[in-house]
């Protein structure tokens, strides 16, 4: 199993990180447009293996995509990362273009790719990458909503004092501070619905809390997350990788399931070999279904940007 990575900043190597050691890929190939910077973070990383105890093979390239060629999966980070105060929505000018050009070059090398969209506005880069590319729907994949329910699954954990692998819960729709709908509805501790443990005003803290996971670390940080994107993209690419028919939200193309076309947004899929094995139409009430009109709204309006 051959993987890429494009991008070798913060998140890109930390996908190769999480992906290497894990073990379950033979070669993971970290390609980046800054002459020697991906060379070096993937002998960095080398040397990490004797005491992290992986044999996955990372290989850095400097913009020759020819060495990616024959890679199952391409996982593109590459773009400019978000600043204080910036919006996912204004990266867009810059980052539709660099996100053009490297789907281009992956799938011409590797035609036979999976390509998981990890560049913001992340929700608009991956329908970007279905209309410069043409894969089929299922070889498509927006990374945001896995990442949004690990930062929901923490933020709920923390209110509820419990550890993380009593929660589960998810987050649907656009990947932005505005989009994203955390289903606290349907949020729980070993099953039980978490409105059992903490009230109604809590909850709600939980819900703004993680629509602004993102903006919060980038305020702290001065620039995006890196760990947790790096550890979702792992995660995708994983349950793929190793036909585990996993359930993950992800950004995918929409033709008529939630009553939507033409348009990537957050949905329950179940991932596997064959990238997204189906997607999963979950009952919304009125109120979410609203959310999320809402939110494809919102997505759609940055689509627009593309053409303008």
């Amino acid at each position: 199993m051959k993987v890429t990575v494009v991008g070798a900043g913060a998140v890109g190597a930390s996908c190769a990180e999480y992906i290497a050691i894990k073990d379950f890929a033979s070669e993971v190939v970290l390609l980046d447009i800054k002459e020697g910077f991906a060379e070096g973070k993937a002998m960095d990383l080398m040397q990490t293996a004797p005491l992290n105890g992986f044999d996955t093979k990372i290989t850095g390239v400097t913009n020759d995509y020819s060495q990616t060629a024959g890679s199952q999966i391409c996982v593109i980070t590459s773009g400019i990362p978000r600043k204080p105060g910036m919006t996912r929505e204004e990266l867009i000018g810059i980052n539709a273009g660099i996100v053009k050009t490297v789907a281009n070059n992956l799938v011409q090398h590797s035609p036979n790719t999976i390509l998981i969209v990890v560049s913001n506005p992340m929700d608009t880069m991956t329908y970007l990458a279905h209309k410069v590319t043409g894969l089929p729907k299922n070889r498509i994949i927006g990374m945001g909503g896995a990442l949004d329910s690990a930062r929901f699954k923490y933020r709920l954990a923390e209110a509820l004092g419990a550890p993380l692998s009593d929660v589960d819960g998810m987050v649907i729709g656009g990947h932005s501070d505005t989009g994203m709908i955390p289903l606290t509805r349907l949020a729980t501790r070993n099953s039980v619905p978490v409105s059992k443990f903490i009230s109604e005003e809590r909850l709600q803290q939980v819900l703004e809390d993680t629509k602004v996971g993102g903006a919060t670390l980038t305020k702290l940080l001065g620039t995006s997350a890196w760990y947790a994107p790096g550890a979702a993209v792992s995660a995708l690419v994983q349950a793929i990788a190793c036909d585990l028919k996993k359930l993950f939200p992800c950004s995918v193309l929409l033709e008529g399931e939630y009553e939507m076309k033409d348009i990537c947004i957050g949905v329950p899929v179940i991932l596997g070999k064959n990238g997204i094995e189906s997607i999963v139409e979950i009952e919304l009430s009125a109120a979410e279904k609203a959310q999320m009109a809402e939110s494809a709204e919102g997505v759609r309006n940055t689509n627009a940007l593309l053409d303008a």
